[in-house]
């Protein structure tokens, strides 16, 4: 791993600190997240037969679904900057063909140019350190008037399903540092006006960006309560404060308890989909 390359933190992250987390609990994160990617999927509208580039794939759910979608004849490059998730995601393909997975980072990656016909992504392109970089390199591996789609959050105020776990935990708990706004994370893009400008910047053209919101969960009460403690800044706040964590852990079953139903709890989610043209 080159501690020098633009994204190494990012590296590190994904593989040592967060990538183990979710290749454990990759059933329910896919069970909560595959809802918006497939919306998103609805938007590109892959044929059978095209070669699509999925980045930040993780571990696998959307480029398996994406190669089923091109078959017969397409082929699905998943690429991830996380060994551990794409060791996950290799597992999971074994018998599928017209798919393959890349480790590399899409901000400086060599893809072969003009060698795919569309690109996506479900919540991958949001952590790059100079996101017109990285889409100058995406746009080079689409062919002419090849397709962009992506799925991004919306502003944390307008994601429960994000934040709902978090706000139960600050009656008990200091809150963490806020991010500066535009760094490299979950809500890099809530923005818009700034997605619009680094596309258009990239070279891209036709861009529309059309707001998506669905009610989405990760299981029972009890599943979702305990990714509410391993993913995302929580699970750091509670080893700052080990001895809050059971008036912690109590606060957001709570929360969670008034969203649980038949279907498992749900959340309300607001994200962007992003299409645009090479």
């Amino acid at each position: 791993m080159m501690t020098d390359a633009p994204n190494a933190q990012q590296a590190v992250y994904w593989n040592e600190a967060a990538g183990p987390t979710w290749a454990e609990l990759q059933g329910p994160l896919d069970r909560q997240l595959a809802p918006l990617g497939r919306a998103g999927m609805a938007v590109l509208q892959p044929k059978p037969g095209e070669k699509i580039l999925d980045i930040g794939c993780g571990a696998g759910e959307t480029s398996l679904e994406l190669a089923r979608a091109v078959a017969p004849g397409g082929q699905v490059t998943g690429a991830d900057i996380s060994r551990t998730l794409l060791e996950v995601a290799r597992r999971r393909a074994e018998g599928l063909a017209g798919v393959e997975f890349l480790e590399a980072d899409a901000q400086t990656a060599a893809f072969a140019p003009g060698g795919y016909d569309a690109v996506f992504s479900r919540f991958g392109v949001m952590f790059f350190s100079d996101p017109v970089a990285a889409f100058v390199n995406i746009r080079r591996a689409l062919a002419p008037g090849g397709r962009l789609v992506f799925v991004c959050w919306r502003p944390p105020a307008e994601n429960p399903i994000m934040t709902l776990p978090m706000s139960a935990a600050l009656a008990h708990v200091p809150p963490p540092a806020p991010p500066e706004p535009g760094a490299p994370g979950p809500f890099a893009f809530a923005d818009a006006e700034r997605v619009r400008g680094i596309l258009a910047a990239a070279g891209f053209k036709d861009v529309t960006i059309t707001p998506h919101n669905e009610k989405v969960g990760g299981g029972d009460l009890e599943t979702v309560v305990g990714l509410s403690m391993r993913v995302g800044p929580l699970g750091g706040l509670l080893r700052e404060n080990p001895d809050k964590r059971d008036v912690v852990i109590a606060s957001v079953r709570e929360a969670l308890k008034a969203h649980d139903g038949p279907d498992g709890v749900r959340l309300d989610s607001a994200t962007w989909i992003v299409a645009a043209r090479a």
